[in-house]
């Protein structure tokens, strides 16, 4: 496969590939705003607003290993057109919550879009990583994807922030123009993927690996989608608990005179944009510096981020926000969540560092390697759930402490990248 990417030219199945990332993120992105809606619309404490973004990475761990399977078996095109279109039903459901008012039906919406991210996620990574030749090329080209994902994340947070007139009257119909702006994204999707020649590997039948079962009998890979469950706990946690103690009515973190939610929405949203600038960066350098060396230096560097936040000065510092009524401007947030926003930049590199870690010297169990890979995604649901559950359990005030669950994730990913992602079972044959 290496050797036919580089003598064609795949710039527009890496366009498309590029536009799906996109997509993944956008709706992702909404579930975490939508978590304080539902709580204020249904009167729920905060881990039961949690759990959208939990009904939307648990299916995940439902549909990771047939996506791979599927992906497997029906090719790059087939996989991704069935994900666009259980990806418009499920925002679908979503937009009928908000017609009919259920909390229930909400969370069956969430549930089926998870289904889509999960397949969408199957399809991009693995193809980018092949288009790339794998190595530092396939890598660079995760870390692009990355980019335009974390501009369509950081779109969805701000824009969400805007159309809140005040969050303790939220609901769910306030954000409709973002459920039919997703509903037209997805029917165009579905167009463009029908209309563009995508390259598919060879259909080949892939043996079970000498001493175990495919992928799983690599212990790097095994310790990869470990990681990967983590990771994603970990950049959804950060911005998710960030917003919600920022804007928390109670706390009145920001002070007089300033429009909380949306000033909550742009700080959190903020985060997204680093991981813009990130993964922007890394798609600069990521032919240059490998993934073992970028993944050492943000997961030590979002470590030091975190402990500053729990446990450095709370003085007030300038930070640019949108404020409600008042536009765009200068506001005062605590240095804190300043120190939070920051770890996106090196949150942003991390995906495709494991990834590319974790797949390398898979060869042919690449496929289902990534379905496996996809299953451990639903880490972004539990992990937010679990800070949130702190959060309630220290009397609705715990939003610091709950970061060290953080700490310990952004530990394990450092280990990872140190000791944990060395192939030690090249023996098994992989062609």
């Amino acid at each position: 496969m290496e050797k036919t990417v580089n003598k064609q030219n795949y710039t527009i199945p890496i366009i498309v590939m590029i536009l799906l990332f996109g997509m993944i993120s956008f709706v992702t992105n909404l579930a975490s705003p939508m978590g304080d809606i539902l709580k204020h619309q249904f009167k729920i404490p905060n881990w039961q607003g949690t759990l959208g973004v939990f009904a939307n990475f648990i299916a995940y761990a439902v549909m990771g290993i047939p996506a791979g399977n599927l992906l497997q078996k029906k090719g790059y095109k087939k996989t991704a057109l069935v994900a666009v279109t259980v990806g418009f039903i499920g925002v679908a459901i979503q937009t009928l919550s908000g017609y009919i008012g259920s909390f229930a039906v909400y969370l069956l919406g969430a549930f089926v879009a998870g289904f889509s991210m999960c397949l969408l996620n199957t399809v991009v990574n693995p193809m980018l990583n092949k288009l790339g030749g794998g190595g530092n090329k396939g890598n660079q080209l995760i870390q692009i994807g990355g980019t335009f994902n974390s501009l369509c994340g950081t779109a969805v947070i701000i824009i969400t922030g805007l159309l809140i007139p005040s969050i303790v009257d939220a609901k769910i119909s306030d954000v409709f123009p973002l459920m039919y702006a997703a509903l037209a994204i997805f029917a165009i999707g579905f167009l463009v993927i029908s209309l563009t020649k995508i390259p598919e590997n060879e259909k080949q039948i892939v043996e079970k690996a000498k001493g175990g079962k495919g992928p799983m009998a690599f212990r790097h890979f095994v310790l990869g989608a470990i990681a990967i469950f983590i990771y994603v706990g970990v950049e959804v946690g950060i911005p998710n608990i960030l917003n919600k103690w920022l804007q928390n009515a109670d706390l009145n973190v920001l002070g007089a005179g300033v429009n909380a939610e949306a000033v909550a929405g742009s700080v959190a949203a903020t985060y997204w944009f680093m991981m813009l600038i990130g993964r922007l960066i890394g798609g600069i350098i990521g032919n240059k510096v490998s993934a073992k060396a970028m993944l050492t230096v943000v997961s030590l560097v979002g470590i030091i981020l975190t402990l500053l936040a729990m446990f450095g000065p709370q003085n007030m510092v300038k930070f640019p926000a949108f404020n409600g009524a008042n536009g765009f401007g200068m506001v005062n947030i605590p240095l804190n969540a300043a120190f939070l926003v920051c770890i996106g930049l090196c949150t942003s590199v991390m995906w495709g560092g494991i990834f590319n870690l974790a797949v390398e010297g898979l060869g042919k169990y690449t496929e289902k390697a990534s379905g496996i890979f996809m299953a451990l995604v639903c880490g972004g649901g539990i992990l937010p759930l679990l800070q949130n559950a702190i959060v309630d359990g220290l009397g609705g005030t715990g939003y610091l402490q709950s970061y060290w669950v953080i700490v310990a994730g952004l530990a394990f990913l450092l280990f990872y990248a140190l000791w944990g992602s060395k192939n030690v079972n090249k023996d098994i044959v992989v062609e």
